[in-house]
């Protein structure tokens, strides 16, 4: 629609307004009656202008803000933002469940969030002049959590403890190892793209890397990896892969961290853009534990597109507004890593 003809009925809309409280001042339409023509009119006319002049009702929507990809802390979460059973602010959306299920408690964080930024990665160390991550340095979820202004945060892999969970990390764009990445026949392999979208490989297969590929920037182009479009933005290697592709996946019973043996476990998991969920099954107390196998079942009944099964036991730990959600089994473990998710709402 032209500019002129916008104007022009932007004017009649105006002088209608204008011309209502004459009209409806009749003996006809007193009180309440008349009080409710008027906003419906009112009404009506304020959404005929937002189409005929949307940039007049721009400032109305909440700015959605990429956040830095670094390790620098997140915007600190809104106070106001928490309710009673999770947060919500104009870039996120939480809500946090606990079941009890045939023995096992569940603590489960439903998340939403408005861009791929909002999911983040906090490390117990720092990467060198070079570029590259050689820290063994280790923290607790909660520590590193409340350094990262986190909203609600997960044990990552704890990749530090072992060079075999070192082959394949991402943080931020960048490999945590001192070589080229490189795949292995032992470990599924949990992709993060830079769209936040999810992917998992079951023992590397679907991964190749350019063996004569060098540790510079160029390093990305030189993997290629099965349905990933974007470059990768975290990498994980832990596992195993509990859903893929929509559907439950057959746990290896030979695959490592005693997966037949009913333990904490720990695991995120990806339900459609932009929407995600982590979970904690406790264990060795009230709640008697999962093995990798019902974590998948699990999983896959919550709806997950991707699902993955990140470091448990002791190491199990859901952090929420400056506490630990779930009950930790045993003494509390130091870790090398998190998961988390913040506001992108900048400081005003």
């Amino acid at each position: 629609m032209k500019l002129p003809v916008r104007i022009a009925l932007m004017a009649l809309c105006v002088a209608i307004v204008l011309l209502m409280p004459f009209v409806l001042s009749s003996p006809a339409m007193l009180g309440e009656a008349q009080w409710e023509a008027t906003m419906a009119l009112e009404g009506e006319e304020e959404g005929l202008v937002r189409w005929l002049v949307p940039s007049a009702y721009a400032e109305d929507a909440a700015p959605v803000h990429t956040l830095p990809y670094d390790f620098a802390p997140a915007p600190a979460p809104r106070e106001d933002g928490y309710t009673e059973t999770g947060y919500a602010d104009e870039t996120i959306t939480v809500e946090m469940e606990t079941r009890e299920e045939d023995g096992v408690i569940w603590r489960i964080a439903w998340v939403d969030i408005k861009d791929p930024s909002q999911l983040r990665v906090t490390l117990a160390g720092d990467f060198n002049k070079k570029g590259v991550y050689t820290s063994t340095k280790t923290a607790k979820v909660k520590a590193m959590a409340e350094k990262s202004n986190a909203i609600v945060a997960l044990n990552g892999d704890y990749f530090a403890d072992d060079q075999v969970k070192r082959c394949f990390e991402f943080r931020f764009f960048q490999p945590v190892n001192s070589k080229v990445p490189k795949t292995n026949k032992t470990k599924d392999i949990l992709i993060i793209d830079e769209f936040g979208d999810f992917h998992t490989f079951i023992k590397s297969e679907g991964i190749t890397v350019n063996k004569k590929a060098k540790l510079n920037e160029s390093l990305q182009e030189n993997i290629t990896a099965e349905g990933v479009e974007g470059r990768i933005l975290h990498a994980f290697t832990f596992g195993p892969a509990l859903v893929q592709k929509g559907n439950p996946l057959v746990v290896d019973t030979d695959y490592g961290y005693n997966p037949n043996g009913r333990e904490p476990r720990s695991a995120i998991g990806q339900m459609g853009p932009l929407s995600y969920v982590m979970v904690v099954a406790e264990g060795r107390g009230d709640s008697v534990g999962v093995t990798h196998q019902e974590l998948a079942d699990f999983m896959f009944l919550l709806g997950c597109e991707e699902a993955y099964n990140l470091d448990g036991g002791g190491t199990a730990a859901m952090y929420y507004n400056g506490e630990y959600f779930n009950d930790l089994a045993g003494s509390e473990r130091a870790v090398s890593d998190i998961i988390y998710f913040a506001t992108a709402l900048t400081e005003e």
